[in-house]
């Protein structure tokens, strides 16, 4: 949740922001430190760093966006109800869950106390349908391609 935050705080956006707010504020800041427009080395070097956050912060808040959960629902839903669950971890309140399918997904704000039950339940899948999907903030981390 912290990285969201801060974010957030980097695009001076609210929670309640559309995808079409966040492009436009993505579209001027970046105007605004786009490194090519600076002619100083040094300061150009500080505006690409600023410039890689501000892409990296755009990209996160996009794929955490209700308007992009309500877009992938169907294949979210699918997913969590139906395929197993082929492992996961736990680092800094995040729970990362990879599927045998290749799907992966990232929740935010998952306690630790929680993710300690999940190990400890008789079935992972199960528990995570009745305690994590659904409940917390997540996105989805990556589609593995199947080697054909």
């Amino acid at each position: 949740m912290k990285k969201i935050v801060e974010y957030r705080k980097l695009l001076d956006v609210t929670k309640a922001a559309t995808l079409k707010e966040l492009k436009t504020i993505y579209r001027n800041s970046m105007k605004d430190h786009h490194p090519d427009t600076i002619a100083d080395d040094a300061e150009r070097l500080a505006a690409e760093e600023r410039s890689t956050a501000i892409i990296e912060a755009y990209h996160f808040l996009v794929s955490v966006a209700p308007e992009t959960a309500e877009k992938n629902k169907a294949e979210y839903t699918k997913t969590t109800s139906s395929v197993a669950i082929a492992d996961f971890y736990f680092d800094n309140m995040v729970l990362y869950i990879n599927f045998v399918d290749g799907s992966s997904y990232e929740y935010f704000g998952v306690p630790k106390a929680l993710y300690i039950k999940m190990v400890n339940a008789e079935s992972s899948a199960r528990f995570a349908r009745r305690n994590i999907h659904g409940v917390f903030l997540y996105r989805s981390a990556v589609k593995l391609v199947a080697a054909e």
